[in-house]
């Protein structure tokens, strides 16, 4: 098997002798969260580290997961059963490994995308239908980019790296192509509590609207990283169909998923708390009224990305690194000449660098 590069050592190759003439560096390319992590959710770590001692169970603690179903009650007014979710080792292990446990012969996945998606099927050696993502449809994927015979269906709202939201029509539409269709869907939402107005719609709440009670071919796997701040605690869920869970469920015990208690006992705390998240959505708010008025912007409906229409994203990128300005090439994200044209700036920082960092990119457009 032959993985493609990932963007970010294409990034260092393209950045390579080029020196910055500013002291100040802005790194504006990794959707990495610059805010410490809230002072309860450390405290809560160090006092759990007496559990290295102990092994983990694959499918978490129950504590966990009941911090996990009260998370998508709250949020989603969805009330869901223990075996209807299942704690990960964030999502980007089951964008990995989900595909490698039910083995479809053919993945759709949005285009430009997070580079799991097209890894994932490069190890299962799966065809792939790479969905454009174009401002001609809005930056949105739809059912009718089908080809017809996918096995498994990835979508992304909020979308990295687009800040495109689904709405919950279109995610109806979703769930009920892969009933009609037999396939799998798996929605990745991991910048869901990303949001500045409408909260964003689930795919478990469409799955209620059109009837699908039991989430029949259906799951959405979510994350704490972006939302507390706090990538390396590594806690995600997969929840959804209980049938499709209870066999990935033993796959993943003979992988070796398990993650560790400290972290287990502190994603519990996290999960349970909601009132820290406001405050992230906050600063990512202001940050995004500061690119309004510099870049002239539409401040998305979520995510913390701009994706910003340039010309060469490629001469772009490297005129703004001589700056001492990091941004993502959207060439490098995405495939067959979609993204092109266009950057990824993360607004990951506090409100003085983020400024600084988008008059110097005004500058240059």
């Amino acid at each position: 098997m032959q993985f493609e590069k990932y963007p970010f050592q294409k990034l260092n190759e393209l950045l390579e002798g080029i020196t910055p003439n500013s002291e100040e560096k802005y790194i504006l390319t990794i959707g990495e969260p610059q805010f410490e992590t809230p002072e309860f959710i450390q405290k809560t770590f160090c006092e759990n580290s007496k559990f290295l001692n102990k092994y983990p169970a694959t499918a978490g603690i129950p504590e966990l997961r009941e911090s996990m179903i009260g998370f998508v009650n709250r949020r989603y007014g969805i009330k869901l059963n223990f075996d209807e979710i299942l704690p990960v080792n964030g999502t980007r292990e089951v964008l990995f490994n989900f595909p490698s446990f039910l083995k479809p012969t053919k993945v759709a996945f949005p285009n430009p995308f997070y580079q799991i998606y097209e890894g994932a099927c490069i190890a299962i050696d799966a065809k792939m239908n790479k969905m454009p993502l174009t401002k001609e449809n809005s930056f949105l994927n739809t059912p009718s980019q089908l080809q017809g015979d996918e096995k498994l269906v990835i979508i992304n709202t909020p979308n990295n790296p687009t800040a495109s939201v689904m709405g919950i029509e279109l995610l109806c539409e979703w769930v009920e192509s892969a009933i009609k269709n037999n396939f799998v869907i798996l929605s990745d939402e991991c910048y869901s509590e990303l949001y500045f107005d409408e909260k964003p719609a689930s795919i478990l709440e469409a799955c209620k609207k059109v009837g699908n009670e039991n989430f029949k071919n259906v799951l959405v796997i979510n994350s704490i990283s972006k939302r507390s701040s706090a990538p390396s605690l590594r806690s995600g869920y997969i929840a959804g169909d209980k049938e499709i869970l209870k066999n990935y469920l033993a796959y993943r015990t003979y992988v070796g998923c398990a993650t560790p208690l400290p972290l287990q006992k502190t994603a519990m705390v996290a999960w349970s708390e909601d009132s820290h998240v406001e405050k992230f959505r906050e600063s990512y708010r202001k940050n995004f009224e500061i690119a309004k008025q510099i870049l002239g912007i539409k401040i998305p409906k979520g995510t913390f990305y701009i994706w910003l229409e340039v010309g060469d994203d490629i001469e772009f990128t490297k005129k703004l690194w001589k700056k001492g300005v990091k941004v993502m090439p959207g060439s490098f994200m995405g495939r067959d000449g979609i993204g092109k044209g266009y950057i990824r700036i993360a607004l990951v920082y506090d409100e003085e660098s983020t400024k600084k960092a988008l008059e110097i990119i005004k500058g240059e457009l």
